[in-house]
């Protein structure tokens, strides 16, 4: 498929589809289509599953994918309006409900996972939750910062003594969306940690060991979706467009085994799921994915891959 052909393809997906096409490869944020993601396609399946207390699954964070937690990422992904007063409610009500004594979200052990606030600012942010609420789990992630810049969720557990790429990714994503919305507590600390963080996936040119150069773990190298908690390059290139980093060459090995996936007709396959119990299915593993397919290609314009 051509460029224009690859478009008109995302263009009849999923109204969440068609309004991130919309806005991230053709310049236009059509509002209009934002809010029909509330009430039309994959938005109103994860919406009308919510149960009469508030909450999806048995709380929080059981059964994982179809718990509160797992179904308000997926939601945030999909981008649909900040201002969806039902999500709005179920996040405020985790606010008041989950809050552990570290000052962080649902501890576990005792102690709250970097991972799981890392994830929580990032649709907690968007849905522009109320700042003050924040800063007890800013002061929690930024307390667990490694010397290596990263994060690794069992650094306040078992005493983890090198950072984690799913950890990492996972609270970079929540630090900056937190900054995205203008958020001022403790910002420039935020900033910093941001720079570090990327620094090291950077180390890692993405995949790879500082070390040895080896691929880290194969699974990063496949093109999951949703993402839950675990690293990928894709996830990661998509952050760095979100972001606006600028290009880094420690970037191509991961843009090279993109352009390497991409099937003859121009698309992404999803090519792997996490196992576990969902809601529905988005998309099917081994076929052409337009949730694939969208992300690699708003990597690609960022950073000035696809033809003009």
């Amino acid at each position: 498929m051509s460029y224009n052909e690859l478009i008109n393809w995302l263009l009849l997906g999923d109204v969440s589809i068609q309004y991130q096409t919309h806005r991230d490869l053709l310049s236009v944020n059509k509002t209009d289509l934002q809010k029909r993601i509330a009430i039309e396609g994959w938005g109103a399946h994860f919406i009308q599953k919510q149960n009469a207390n508030g909450y999806w699954g048995q709380g929080f964070y059981q059964p994982k994918w179809i718990s509160s937690h797992y179904t308000l990422l997926d939601i945030r992904n999909l981008c649909i309006a900040p201002d969806t007063e039902i999500i709005c409610r179920s996040i405020q009500r985790i606010l008041e409900e989950h809050k552990a004594n570290d000052g962080g979200i649902y501890p576990i052990s005792g102690k709250s996972d970097v991972c799981v606030n890392g994830m929580f600012l990032s649709y907690a942010c968007y849905f522009r939750m109320p700042a003050l609420q924040f800063h007890t789990i800013i002061d929690m992630l930024l307390s667990e910062v490694m010397k290596d810049g990263g994060f690794n969720c069992r650094s306040n557990r078992s005493g983890a003594k090198h950072s984690s790429l799913h950890s990492t990714i996972s609270v970079l994503e929540g630090l900056t969306e937190y900054e995205k919305n203008d958020h001022d507590y403790r910002i420039n600390e935020v900033k910093k940690v941001i720079t570090d963080a990327k620094e090291f996936i950077l180390l890692h040119k993405l995949f790879k060991s500082d070390r040895t150069g080896d691929i880290i773990n194969n699974d990063f190298l496949r093109l999951s979706y949703p993402s839950r908690w675990r690293y990928d390059i894709l996830r990661a290139l998509d952050y760095f467009q979100y972001s606006k980093t600028k290009w880094d060459n420690r970037m191509q090995p991961a843009i090279d085994v993109l352009l390497q996936k991409r099937n003859k007709n121009g698309t992404w396959n999803l090519q792997a799921k996490h196992p576990g119990k969902i809601h529905f299915e988005l998309e099917k593993a081994g076929k052409p994915s337009r949730l694939n397919t969208l992300r690699a290609l708003r990597v690609l314009n960022h950073f000035d891959f696809l033809p003009d």
